[in-house]
């Protein structure tokens, strides 16, 4: 019987870590592995092996797997430890409805805060996103695209939460963006939304972008019910 590769044997360290960097080196590497898809998810990551592979003792690897979990993108399950998470599946309508409000509540408090540097970086993203072509990139760059706008929010917990659930649309954009059939994020929301922000209108700001994340739960709701969809899950 031929043997599944291990996810863990595409992370390679580069010598040893200094200990008051082992966290966040374990965290970050482990991080980048979920999020672009080295380590898939269901993977079981057990605290020994990823102390052997990172040359560290098993407390900042416990740590490193509580930030992980904390930021959605591990769950700790009973027999199995800590696992990587599944991406956006049947509660999608669910996961959106939250992420509207949470993300509304940070623009709203984020835009009078807004510099012009700010708005500057938000609108480069929207030019990288128009000439990426990279699944994986997209995911990303629509991810720091949103956080720029959301960024100046005073409230870090708030923060917190709303780039978790932007991290998991990264991961589902990452791995079905092309089988949804979107050559391209929808580049027109994200301009008028930039254009409402620029101009320190924040009604029409949360407006816009509520529609805009709406719009994006009946496109994942339609492609989730669909046979390709559901073919693809059932063959991983």
């Amino acid at each position: 019987m031929t043997q599944k590769p291990n996810p863990l044997h595409s992370i390679k360290v580069n010598g040893p870590i200094p200990a008051h960097l082992a966290r966040s080196v374990i965290e970050e590497t482990l991080r980048a592995a979920i999020l672009d898809g080295r380590i898939p998810c269901g993977t079981a990551l057990r605290q020994q092996d990823l102390a052997d592979l990172f040359g560290v003792s098993r407390m900042p690897v416990r740590e490193a797997l509580r930030q992980l979990e904390a930021q959605s993108l591990l769950n700790v399950i009973a027999h199995k430890g800590a696992v990587v998470a599944p991406l956006v599946q049947g509660d999608a309508v669910e996961t959106y409805s939250l992420r509207i409000l949470l993300e509304s509540e940070a623009l709203r408090l984020s835009i009078p805060l807004l510099t012009h540097e700010d708005i500057a970086l938000a609108a480069r993203y929207i030019e990288e996103l128009d000439i990426q072509h990279d699944y994986t990139e997209i995911g990303r760059l629509n991810r720091l695209f949103h956080m720029a706008l959301y960024a100046k929010a005073p409230n870090r917990r708030l923060l917190h939460l709303v780039e978790d659930g932007l991290n998991e649309e990264e991961r589902f954009l990452r791995f079905n963006l092309e089988a949804m059939g979107l050559g391209k994020l929808s580049q027109e929301d994200h301009r008028a939304l930039l254009r409402a922000v620029e101009n320190r209108d924040v009604a029409r700001s949360v407006e816009l972008l509520e529609s805009h994340l709406n719009r994006g739960v009946e496109v994942i709701t339609r492609y989730l019910a669909s046979p390709e969809a559901q073919s693809r899950k059932t063959s991983k």
